[in-house]
């Protein structure tokens, strides 16, 4: 890896580190760390798990960068790697179910007065508080959450969302469309 201000893409990074150079490696960790932590977050819901499963996912990165091969974009590699961390982290959290939203408090729930701005493009963001849309994806079936995630928050194309979650990408599309129906629908429920 040359130093100075050149920038190398992800796929030449990976083969950098695969080659044993360390730099590379922790590049590769300041290019994804935010995104990833963004991206887990949206899928539990809760900050120190959050960062655990990017941790995993970047050991998982160190221990395993063998295991990539350029037959998939970096960015989609890792994703996967992430995005299989987190439905693992669910899985268990659904055999553990620690408390059921029966169990809250009136003072357990925070509240958010929305804004009297008169911007209409304000007006989603205005009338639903960041904890009513997380709790809103946290309702969509995990199918439907993933892709949403990967498209509207980090912005990824069908083609990558559809190798991180293996289905082709007609079904991709469509899970995207059918999973902001339904963020709609629920979040016109808490209105």
């Amino acid at each position: 890896m040359k130093k100075g201000s050149v920038k190398y893409t992800d796929e030449e990074l990976i083969r950098s580190f695969q080659g044993g150079e360390e730099r590379a490696f922790y590049e590769l960790v300041q290019r994804y760390r935010d995104k990833l932590y963004n991206f887990v977050y949206r899928f539990v819901g809760q900050e120190e798990i959050a960062e655990d499963i990017v941790q995993d996912t970047f050991m998982k990165l160190y221990t395993s960068a063998d295991m990539y091969r350029e037959i998939a974009k970096f960015s989609t590699w890792i994703y996967t790697i992430a995005a299989n961390l987190a439905k693992t982290e669910l899985r268990k959290r659904k055999r553990r179910k620690v408390m059921s939203l029966n169990d809250m408090g009136l003072d357990d729930r925070e509240y958010e007065i929305p804004s009297s701005s008169e911007d209409p493009g304000r007006e989603y963001d205005s009338r639903f508080s960041e904890s009513d849309i997380q709790n809103a994806m946290k309702k969509l079936g995990e199918q439907f959450r993933t892709v949403i995630i990967l498209r509207d928050i980090q912005e990824l194309s069908y083609e990558e969302i559809s190798k991180i979650v293996d289905v082709p990408e007609g079904t991709v599309k469509s899970r995207i469309n059918r999973g902001r129906q339904k963020l709609i629908q629920i979040l016109k429920g808490l209105e």
